[in-house]
């Protein structure tokens, strides 16, 4: 885990109503456990807004599971990447009578970011297709639909690269066809990719009590796990050159890709048309959930859901925000992205909705396929 404060840019802020605030004075810090989402308070532009509100933020972070199964003794907040670990949270919360209140702001969907000649070599195969979305160079798509019932199919069987035919696009690989994912132990995109590929191969259904869950997480442990030792910073391997060989499918949440598409064409003037993306044709929207732990923690918590420029930035950084009903909308951030000349993705209507495991069995089919230790939450005083 890591703990990152972050300074006070420049001597003086401005507070909500236009006042002149002393870096140190007036300023509340706050503690919190976040998972992917650090990157949003990483941000310096999310960082001066939180300011104007007389807060600062100092995070720890850990895998999604992690910061559920651990203690919560000195934390204001903490923000999982999905469902699952916040249900963890709130029912360990609740059974301590500890303080506890969600907010949610934004999703982002799970897919597969990859590099072009794997993504035309399943097209030659006829499991990807093209949506729209035209790439820098005019002609090449950036997203395309995936078939997840036969790419798992192919990955069960062991097929590699070398077998579908990769090198027609000028790339050899030998390695065995998956996508890679985090520690499933850890990472919530981990838990959530585990669980839709549960559902395809239990034929579009949740496994719905403990027999049926113990049998699908046997059929899919051989192709979770063969992915040897899995990387803490899939993204990021994903950005640099060396990713192609090293992860050539990775599962990353939408607003990652989105955010690297919006870097490159500000530092290059184009999108890059050589990663694409995966959309599963079973799709799972992630719905991440900040959970205020503390009063001073309920503070930033009704920021990040109701304060326009925070939902402003948050779109900016890739996120479908939500509406005033609290329903996603895709249109302002398909909008922002064609402003700044990054293709939108099409929706598919074709698309099958995942659906999760209730959260018992999500956990026994996590535990079970990772060989994960039991959660151990520390017990602590209600706050």
């Amino acid at each position: 885990m890591t703990a990152l404060a972050f300074p006070v840019a420049g001597l003086l802020a401005l507070t909500a109503g236009g006042h002149l605030l002393l870096p140190f004075d007036g300023v509340t810090t706050l503690e919190g456990k976040i998972a992917s989402k650090s990157e949003f308070f990483e941000d310096e532009k999310v960082q001066r807004i939180l300011m104007k509100h007389g807060i600062r933020v100092h995070i720890t972070r850990m895998g999604s599971r992690d910061i559920a199964t651990t203690g919560f003794d000195g934390y204001d907040f903490a923000f999982p990447s999905g469902q699952p670990a916040a249900d963890m949270i709130k029912n360990d919360r609740k059974s301590k009578n500890a303080y506890a209140k969600g907010h949610s702001a934004f999703v982002s969907p799970i897919v597969l970011a990859t590099y072009r000649e794997y993504a035309e070599t399943l097209r030659d195969n006829g499991l990807a297709r093209p949506r729209q979305g035209i790439g820098a160079d005019g002609n090449s798509p950036l997203y395309y639909t995936l078939n997840m019932k036969r790419f798992i199919g192919l990955s069960a069987g062991g097929k590699k690269w070398s077998d579908i035919g990769i090198e027609k696009h000028r790339t050899t690989n030998g390695n065995r066809i998956l996508a890679q994912t985090s520690n499933i132990c850890e990472a919530n995109h981990a838990g959530t990719y585990l669980g839709l590929v549960a559902f395809v191969e239990n034929g579009n259904s949740v496994p719905t009590d403990n027999a049926a869950a113990d049998r699908v997480a046997r059929m899919i442990k051989p192709t979770l796990v063969s992915q040897g030792l899995p990387s803490e910073q899939m993204f990021k391997t994903y950005e640099v050159p060396e990713g192609k060989g090293l992860a050539p499918i990775v599962v990353v949440y939408e607003h990652q890709y989105f955010a690297y598409q919006i870097r490159q064409r500000e530092q290059t003037g184009r999108p890059d048309s050589q990663r694409v993306l995966l959309y599963p044709s079973t799709q799972f929207l992630t719905e991440p959930e900040y959970i205020a732990l503390t009063p001073k923690g309920d503070r930033l918590g009704e920021l990040l859901a109701s304060d326009e420029q925070l939902q402003r930035r948050a779109m900016e950084l890739g996120f479908r925000v939500l509406d005033s009903s609290g329903k996603a909308t895709s249109t302002e951030l398909y909008r922002f992205l064609e402003d700044q000349g990054i293709p939108a993705p099409a929706s598919a209507a074709d698309d099958t909705k995942a659906t999760l495991p209730s959260l018992p069995l999500l956990e026994r089919m996590i535990t079970s396929v990772g060989d994960c230790p039991p959660p151990n939450q520390t017990p602590e005083t209600s706050s």
